[in-house]
């Protein structure tokens, strides 16, 4: 069974190299697939390695304050600003958010926290100084996630922001309120999320190597394909953005593996006494 989350993953990275040798509505049902696949990856892997009632909470934590933050959103530009979706793109809709939506914020979550909770169980501190760090870290991961994830949907005319209002330098098309909207719900998540688990009791897994692996897929392939292989003056810069602030989270995440490596290839190599 624990073949299975690879397997799904391996999907998801196989429709994402798809994506930009498609367009029109071929390319509208890989995204779909691509968001699905990869909730699909991480709802099963959680489940596998953090038990079942861990995962439905992480399911309704994310995907359901994900699309109550839609819902609000959409209807009255809070937090993320103005903005409306194409209908008929991604699916079905439920009050004018696709449904595939809410599982996006899942699909985005769950390897930033298991990227962030593997670099913060390294760290010498305090139970209360990790968690306020691995709260921190996680919203700015989602943020880092979001800064390539909105300006492709945007290029692509998934959403559309509709008042004018300052953006990011080349990225004028989403407000800078949008990520602040990001940051709030993001910490907002994760807070719960990190309550949550300390009362399920949930053991962390010595084995994260799929979402970790989507995180280093995500934040190191979105940077390359925004700059080389997708259309899009905007997508230039957001290569940068979200290579930068994921960043955040990406490379403490290297830099600790790079030390875990090490210390794992010693030991195997230390002859016993």
């Amino acid at each position: 069974m624990k073949v299975v989350p690879i397997v799904v993953a391996a999907a998801a990275v196989g429709c994402q190299i798809v994506y930009p040798l498609v367009s029109g509505s071929t390319r509208d049902a890989v995204t779909v697939a691509v968001v699905a696949l990869l909730a699909l990856a991480s709802i099963l892997h959680a489940a596998l390695n953090r038990g079942v009632v861990w995962a439905t909470i992480l399911v309704v934590v994310t995907a359901g304050t994900g699309f109550a933050s839609e819902l609000v959103g959409t209807a009255t530009g809070i937090p993320f600003g103005e903005y409306f979706y194409a209908q008929n793109r991604l699916g079905p809709s439920l009050f004018e958010v696709p449904v595939v939506v809410p599982l996006a914020w899942t699909a985005g979550f769950y390897p930033i926290w298991c990227a962030v909770t593997f670099v913060v169980g390294r760290l010498d501190t305090t139970q209360a100084r990790a968690t306020a760090l691995r709260i921190v870290a996680v919203a700015v991961g989602m943020v880092g996630w979001d800064l390539y994830l909105d300006p492709q949907m945007v290029t692509d005319g998934q959403w559309t922001w509709t008042a004018g209002s300052v953006g990011l330098p080349g990225v004028p098309s989403i407000p800078l309120t949008n990520y602040l909207g990001w940051l709030v719900v993001a910490t907002l998540m994760a807070a719960v999320m990190e309550s949550l688990d300390r009362a399920v009791g949930r053991p962390r897994p010595s084995n994260d190597a799929v979402p970790i692996g989507l995180f280093l897929w995500t934040w190191l392939g979105s940077a390359l394909a925004h700059a080389v292989f997708l259309d899009g003056p905007e997508l230039r810069y957001s290569a940068v953005y979200g290579f930068v602030v994921m960043g955040v989270v990406g490379i403490p995440l290297l830099w600790n593996a790079r030390l875990w490596w090490n210390a794992r290839r010693a030991s195997l190599t230390t002859p016993a006494d």
